[in-house]
């Protein structure tokens, strides 16, 4: 049985021959046996395979004896969500995000929310699935379960309706799943809100939805600027990330946005603790401690943040590639909650989108996240910090090689997954030497390609 799917923090693979109903009727049970739960969250994303394997799961969670709440077509954070707003026992998500779209696969958590990967449980599910299984003396129910009431209650409370002005927002669900919730929440929003690749749609006509790929922003910025609209909002697949464009057009990055994020949640909360990643660091940790906060720097990667953030009792916490995560919320990350906040956010101060990121980007200006193939990845960080380790003033080893030179500093990591490396680069109130490091790095990287 093949069983590669199974990666470190959740199960993805190509349907049917590593993903098919076989396996996960499979997989399942052995989540019932390994976690003990008696009552799970099932929902499926928007790909083709979706409802048929959620069936199979269903299938065989119910044979192991735990009942489902199956909440039908929807986000991963909905799963998040009816696993800690109804106390249940699990939940998972049959989801694959922005892989291709013959691929298929599983996020799982517990009780609370809590994710189920490599280090808790996902490797003791792995082992079980090719053995024999027993049904139990008692067959599961399967609960329809409709969480669209409470769970849009739950999004307008991180915001104060009365106070949001009535802004034209272009939302790009690209044909994924986030067009559903922008629906159940027009209704109580004062925006008028023009509708992008908004029905979901498992062949994917316009391709996978995946705002981090540049070609798939062109059609947010030009419908933002057909309309003169205020901002724009665009989601992966199961919308657990969403992704920014101000008024111009311009795609924000991610790690502006946490910056921004961390300090509204310390208007509400002085003192507190936020978590962020080692990638790029400097705008939120200026932000952070300028509002009267903690910044926490963790290990890239959802499992890392969200038990981080319990460790630390964080309000809030965020990643560059556009998760954010919420205590609010379970700790779990959601592409629902950022774009309400910013609006909050343009509401209250009256300014622009580009106007309130512009002085951060100025005064940090980054490079954004760059991928190299590189045959021996190994050889080539160990190379970068030999050359730069006689001027670095600080050098970390969180999340791959962060090398801080006072003036600029880079973050090198691996892939979990690919023969890749993956540089980012962030300047003091200098682009052109972010640039000029930026092209130094790849010029010395591309020597081991």
């Amino acid at each position: 049985m093949d069983l590669s799917a199974f990666k470190a923090y959740d199960i993805r693979g190509r349907v049917p021959d590593q993903l098919n109903e076989d396996i996960i009727e499979r997989i399942g049970r052995a989540y019932v046996e390994v976690t003990g739960a008696s009552k799970v969250a099932v929902g499926y994303d928007i790909r083709l395979s979706s409802p048929a394997l959620a069936a199979a799961l269903c299938k065989g969670i119910t044979k192991a004896g735990a009942d489902v709440y199956d909440i039908g077509l929807s986000g991963t954070e909905q799963i998040y969500f009816a696993t800690f707003h109804y106390e249940l026992d699990g939940g998972i998500a049959v989801t694959a995000s922005h892989n291709p779209k013959d691929y298929n696969g599983m996020k799982l958590v517990g009780r609370g929310s809590r994710p189920i990967s490599s280090d808790n449980g996902l490797l003791d599910i792995k082992a079980k699935v090719p053995g024999t299984f027993v049904d139990a003396e008692r067959t599961g129910t399967i609960h329809p379960l409709n969480i669209t009431a409470d769970y849009v209650q739950h999004l307008l409370g991180y915001v104060n309706t009365s106070e949001l002005k009535p802004y034209k927002v272009v939302v790009n669900a690209g044909n994924g799943g986030a067009g559903m919730v922008i629906d159940a929440l027009e209704s109580h929003l004062p925006f008028e809100f023009i509708k992008v690749l908004h029905q979901p749609d498992g062949h994917f006509p316009h391709g996978v939805p995946n705002p981090l790929l540049p070609e798939n922003r062109e059609l947010t910025s030009q419908t933002l600027l057909e309309h003169q609209a205020d901002f724009g909002i665009a989601w992966d697949g199961d919308f657990d990330r969403c992704f920014l464009f101000d008024e111009k057009g311009r795609f924000i990055e991610g790690y502006y946005i946490v910056g921004m994020l961390a300090e509204l949640f310390l208007q509400k909360e002085p003192g507190a603790r936020i978590i962020h990643d080692p990638r790029l660091t400097w705008n939120t940790v200026e932000l952070v401690e300028q509002a009267g906060g903690v910044a926490v720097e963790s290990k890239t990667g959802h499992a890392f943040i969200k038990a981080r953030m319990r460790e630390e009792d964080a309000i809030y916490g965020g990643e560059m590639s556009a998760h954010h995560y919420f205590r609010d919320f379970a700790y779990c990350d959601s592409g629902m909650i950022p774009w309400l906040m910013v609006a909050s956010l343009l509401s209250q101060s009256g300014k622009t989108l580009s106007q309130l990121v512009d002085e951060r980007i100025a005064k940090f200006p980054a490079s954004g996240e760059i991928n190299r193939t590189i045959t021996d990845s190994d050889a080539a960080i160990s190379a970068i910090e030999q050359h730069y380790q006689t001027t670095a003033k600080q050098i970390s080893k969180v999340d791959g090689l962060s090398m801080d030179m006072g003036d600029w500093r880079f973050n090198l990591r691996c892939s979990n997954t690919e023969p890749l490396v993956r540089l980012n680069v962030e300047s003091r109130n200098d682009e052109a030497l972010m640039n000029a490091k930026t092209t130094e790095l790849l010029n010395k990287l591309d020597q081991f390609g």
